[in-house]
């Protein structure tokens, strides 16, 4: 992981995001006061944000303003079009999030990272560059593939199946693999990245195994084990899905269907359409771990869906998403 450059200078502002869940009823919404308690205070934090972002930018008086999305944009974003400061917004989500869509309509430019006929933006001002990922990520060879495999301690004959949730884990995720891991240990290696909360527990369940790795979290090197994986078991967070897309890696989603506004279901299901993941329901897999052992088996025993499924997946990396985000805000400046 690339060090921060301290000679950028970080200033904070208040914000705060509206508690919304997916699939859950507006009435139930309504009912929940403590919800409802949350919302208010934050609505207020939104306005101080807003002030605290106004002075500043009068101060600075930047040239041009980048938000991606987060909810700590929305103050920002309106302070810049108050001041007539030209704003570039990105979504990295084929879901756009709240904060893009109310200041998309302030937007000189927007920037997608999933292809346009997943947003209702304005065609005149969208743009898709993808996701800007480390250009690490990329598809290996079959002998670097070996080597990766050697590196991480696993053997270099054997399918490597890796399983991450993302830094915070995924408990559900985490439960499935733990139920089938000495079946899957008679095919594959397993690399088993499980977020620190539930680390300690699935120490205790896990078999007792060389080829069964289990890590708490990863901050370097996912590069490597996503270019030595045959198999990858993760959620379809927008970030995540650009670096598997860049390794072109064969991959199984299970995406979280309660984050706001179901955006990783949304994401994955991007993926499905065009054939470049396997898309698991997570309440399927909760309640029968064997319907996840299958999907990986069948990968497993079938070389060629792998590589149908990663090549696919590749299609989605785009290299130099970085270059053209920059690219997008120098024009800016330029005008």
């Amino acid at each position: 992981m690339s060090a921060a450059d301290s000679s950028i200078r970080v200033r904070t502002i208040a914000s705060g995001k509206l508690r919304r869940y997916h699939g859950v009823s507006v009435w139930s919404h309504l009912l929940d006061v403590s919800t409802i308690a949350k919302n208010l205070v934050d609505s207020f934090k939104i306005v101080v944000g807003f002030l605290q972002s106004f002075v500043r930018l009068i101060v600075w008086r930047p040239d041009v303003i980048f938000t991606k999305g987060g909810f700590v944009c929305l103050p920002v974003g309106v302070a810049a079009h108050v001041l007539r400061i030209p704003l570039v917004i990105h979504d990295s989500d084929a879901l756009p999030g709240l904060t893009n869509r109310v200041l998309a309509r302030f937007a000189d430019v927007i920037l997608t990272g999933a292809p346009l006929e997943n947003y209702k933006y304005p065609p005149a001002k969208t743009t898709y560059v993808g996701i800007p990922v480390d250009a690490a990520f990329r598809p290996y060879t079959v002998a670097e593939k070996a080597q990766a495999k050697q590196r991480l301690g696993f053997p270099a004959d054997k399918p490597l199946i890796v399983v991450t949730g993302g830094g915070l884990g995924a408990r559900r995720i985490n439960n499935a693999v733990a139920a089938i891991a000495d079946r899957l240990l008679a095919a594959a290696s397993v690399l088993h990245i499980s977020g620190a909360g539930q680390y300690d527990a699935l120490r205790q369940r896990i078999p007792k195994h060389a080829q069964y790795r289990l890590e708490s979290f990863v901050s370097e090197g996912m590069a490597d084990i996503f270019g030595a994986a045959d198999v990858v078991i993760t959620r379809a967070g927008a970030s995540s899905l650009q670096e598997l897309a860049a390794s072109a890696a064969p991959t199984i989603l299970v995406p979280n269907p309660l984050l706001t506004g179901g955006h990783q279901l949304k994401n994955a299901a991007v993926y499905e359409r065009a054939k470049a993941a396997i898309v698991m329901d997570e309440e399927a897999m909760a309640k029968d771990a064997d319907v996840l052992l299958k999907a990986i088996t069948s990968l497993l025993e079938e070389s060629k869906a792998r590589e149908a499924i990663g090549a696919a997946l590749h299609k989605f990396a785009r290299p130099n998403a970085a270059k053209e985000v920059a690219d997008a805000i120098m024009n800016i400046v330029k005008k």
